[in-house]
């Protein structure tokens, strides 16, 4: 069927005014589409039928919605900006009195009944003052914000609120706007039960190209300056928060409470928090790395690896690779020393405690700002989408209201499908690590065949580094794929409120993070090395030589692989935080701008285009969801890397100043949302802490040497003399029968019990029987003591079978 209305007619001129009236008094949203200008128009005749049916509905519903909005009693105001390429159409939003008193008894808006001393304070500022100290983390900030006991308002006790007689004033800025977008968020442009109403249903369509409230004015400070009392809201947040030279000064919460809302200065505020708790962390991190780091070299058993004299012939490394000496492992030993030692054992400690301490200190901090900042008992309203589309009602208690709701069956379907496609994006992160598993193996069995020193030294590292590299790519790969999944995914489950929504895509984005980030580092921490075999029967995975570590502990291999995945993801993300926006910003700015540049014309300074000018705001989301991993790496695998704790100190101080500058400088407003905490957040940062604790404790127990050696210290030698030879075993007598050459191996890596080897080296006498007679007679074997073990060459170890080695009868006792 043809349409024969006419299209909407746009006017024309550079700065031309629609035929709004009233016009608004103050600007509170401004909405923003883009046409194609005349120069295109002849290249745009050529489109297809379907693209112009689409162009003719978004004008349409355009101006559909205009017109619904007009009806609601919001003051409008049109500008276009026109050039040869297209024109910019600004629709600029004001609420008036009448209608924002009325939407804010909807609302529950709490508004000011009296004032209330100052709360804001910080307990090292006060700590300080009572002992008479300089602090140079203080700064004095104008225009503090006012304390207020608040009420929800009623428009029939308007004289009972602060400032009511002032209705310029009254609502602040941040109010003005939920206002105006909750009504912007209802109001329809066609069916409602087929989607049709709503400014983000515009936006998801391209009918607007954005919806924003707008800035105060600018943050740049004119070089004459202005005196504290003259800057705006903005500019204050610039100067005292936002500038690098401000890193060491405490954040403004309040300041940034009142222009941005409570979620942001909550994340701000966690931020902080976390970064205050990190430096005693990093200093007694980097006390155990350097007292290691120093200590190193007075360690026996790393002297005794070292020493030429004492030189032993170790087996194979795989079927085809030649014997080697234990002695060309020795600077891949030393370097293991810096992180599997005592010191470190005694860091993860620390660090458990750390935690579950800084968890319990943020809920008392976070309940104190929710009560200072008057929000613990704010009551959400239902998105509105979810309150057209649902299909039921029900009562609720707190409001005493009929709110939607959706049957419970819906839920059950809901996270059916939501768990399936996590489940599948989990399987593929699986077999791309079984990639990865397979990857180092054969790099490690091509290095153990080379005749070149440097590759038997540094090959295992050499191959840990690329894969860790390649885990990184797959990683950020992985993460650009999956996050809009899920959010498309979120959005079909259709939650009650934005929180529920927040909190789904959370769970479901950081279940395929915690995977995706951690599956290599936990395969390293606990099953590397596990199934190596011992010489000529050794374990094999997918027909590929199952992989060991250095020197019996996976500790350096662990602290490696976290310090490419950890430190390398924070420089990446760091260096995209500060030059993408910028260059995203000089792009848009530049496609804007062009057309003023060829007629010499001036930078806009109208707020408007100002605003325009800015990139969307991007939330929270990615923010949190970086420092929730960087928690985990620093709780988790601690053990093996004292000086993270350090490293995310570093990241953190930059964060802070990165995430203030893009809220500040380069994004446009965001809304200000209500909130109590960090939501979905602190209940995945106490799941990760009570991982952490586990997995200390593991790491200690099967993965770190300290248990073995604690155990020959207190039975053998306190100072550690022959460790290294209790830990040698002679290679099973068909190895040796096989090859006609006798070799020593790890005994950490048995992996096979006592009795199994007895059945295949039915001709041998027991390990038992031949020590105790050895031990009778006085006599001490020269190369060690003959135990059934497996193998381990340059960069292959493991700690299976521990069973097998306190089976066996003690040594003789070593040389003093």
């Amino acid at each position: 069927m043809k349409h024969t209305h006419p299209l909407p007619k746009m006017p024309t001129g550079r700065h031309c005014l629609l035929d709004f009236s009233p016009k608004p008094e103050r600007i509170d949203f401004i909405l923003v589409w883009e046409e194609i200008g005349s120069k295109k128009e002849d290249k745009g005749k050529r489109k297809n039928k379907k693209a112009k049916r689409k162009e003719y509905a978004h004008r349409i519903w355009r101006w559909k919605f205009l017109e619904q909005l007009q009806a609601t009693g919001i003051h409008m105001e049109q500008h276009i900006v026109k050039s040869r390429k297209r024109s910019i159409h600004y629709v600029l939003l004001g609420a008036p009195w009448t209608v924002l008193c009325h939407h804010a008894e909807i609302l529950r808006i709490k508004m000011p009944l009296q004032a209330m001393p100052s709360q804001a304070s910080n307990w090292s500022d006060n700590l300080m003052r009572k002992l008479g100290i300089w602090n140079p983390l203080y700064q004095e900030v104008p225009q503090t914000p006012q304390d207020y006991y608040t009420y929800p308002f009623q428009e029939s006790e308007l004289s009972r609120f602060l400032g009511s007689e002032n209705p310029q004033t009254f609502f602040a800025s941040t109010q003005r706007h939920k206002i105006v977008y909750e009504i912007l968020e209802k109001t329809p442009f066609g069916h409602q039960r087929r989607g049709l109403f709503g400014i983000q249903q515009l936006l998801s369509q391209k009918v607007f190209h954005a919806a924003f409230p707008p800035h105060d004015g600018p943050y740049q400070i004119p070089a004459k300056g202005l005196a504290p009392h003259e800057l705006n809201q903005r500019q204050i947040l610039f100067r005292y928060w936002a500038k690098w030279s401000k890193w060491r000064k405490y954040q403004p919460m309040y300041h940034i409470r009142r222009y941005f809302g409570e979620k942001i200065a909550f994340y701000f505020a966690w931020l902080g928090f976390y970064t205050a708790w990190l430096l005693p962390a990093s200093v007694f991190g980097i006390v155990v790395f350097l007292s290691t780091f120093f200590g190193s070299s007075a360690d026996v058993p790393t002297d005794e690896i070292c020493n030429a004299s004492l030189d032993y012939e170790m087996c194979p490394s795989c079927e085809d690779c030649p014997f080697w000496k234990l002695s060309t492992i020795c600077e891949a030993v030393k370097t293991g020393q810096l992180f599997d030692n005592k010191g470190t054992v005694i860091f993860s400690v620390f660090m458990s405690l750390w935690a579950v301490m800084f968890l319990e200190n943020w809920k008392r901090k976070s309940a104190r700002l929710a009560y200072q900042w008057d929000c613990l008992d704010s009551k959400e309203q239902p998105l509105p989408p979810f309150a057209v589309m649902a299909p039921l009602t029900s009562w609720d208690l707190i409001t005493d209201q009929e709110e939607p709701d959706t049957p419970q069956k819906n839920d059950f379907l809901h996270i059916f499908v939501a768990a399936s496609i996590v489940a599948a994006m989990a399987a593929v992160v699986t077999l791309l690590l079984i990639a990865i598993i397979l990857y180092r193996a054969g790099i490690a069995i091509l290095v153990s065949k080379s005749s070149n020193i440097f590759f038997l030294t540094w090959g295992a590292q050499i191959a840990n580094f690329t894969s860790a590299l390649l885990n990184l790519s797959f990683i950020l790969l992985l993460i650009k794929i999956y996050i809009p999944i899920a959010y498309v995914l979120t959005s079909w489950e259709m939650h009650k409120t934005q929180s529920k929504f927040e909190d789904a895509l959370v769970w479901k984005v950081f279940v395929f993070h915690f995977v995706n980030i951690y599956s290599v580092p936990i395969y390293i921490a606990f099953f590397k090395g596990r199934f190596s075999g011992y010489p000529g029967h050794y374990g094999t995975f997918f027909g590929m030589q199952n992989e060991n570590c250095i020197n019996n502990s996976c500790l350096i291999e662990l602290a490696q692989e976290m310090l490419v995945i950890m430190v390398g993801k924070q420089i990446f993300n760091t260096l995209l935080e500060i030059f993408i926006p910028k260059l995203q910003s000089w792009k848009h700015k530049h496609k804007l701008r062009s057309s003023r540049k060829r007629k010499k014309e001036k930078t806009s300074e109208i707020l408007w285009e100002a605003n325009y000018e800015l990139l969307e705001s991007q939330g929270l989301f990615q923010e949190y969801l970086e420092m929730v991993i960087q928690f985990g790496f620093i709780t988790i695998f601690v053990a093996s890397c004292p000086l993270a704790p350090l490293f995310a100190l570093l990241n953190n101080w930059l964060e802070i100043r990165t995430d203030a500058q893009k809220f500040v400088c380069q994004y446009r407003r965001p809304m200000a949302e209500k909130a109590q905490n960090i939501g979905m957040w602190f209940f995945l940062l106490q799941f990760i802490t009570h991982l952490a604790i586990i997995s200390n404790a593991f790491l200690i127990a099967f993965t770190s040497n300290f248990l073995q050696r604690t155990y020959y210290k207190y039975a053998y030698a306190w100072d550690l003399h022959g460790y290294t030879n209790f830990t040698l075993a002679q290679a099973p007598g068909a190895f040796v029968a096989k090859y006609n050459h006798t070799c020593r191996s790890c005994l950490e890596n048995l992996s096979e019990t006592n009795e199994e080897l007895k059945d295949a080296e039915p001709n041998l006498e027991s390990g038992n029987e031949k020590a105790r007679r050895k031990a009778s007679a006085g006599e001490e074997e020269p190369g060690g003591h003959d135990r059934a073990s497996s193998i381990s060459g340059p960069g292959m170890s493991g700690g299976a079978g521990a069973e097998a080695i306190w089976a066996l009868p003690p040594p003789p006792n070593p040389p003093s």
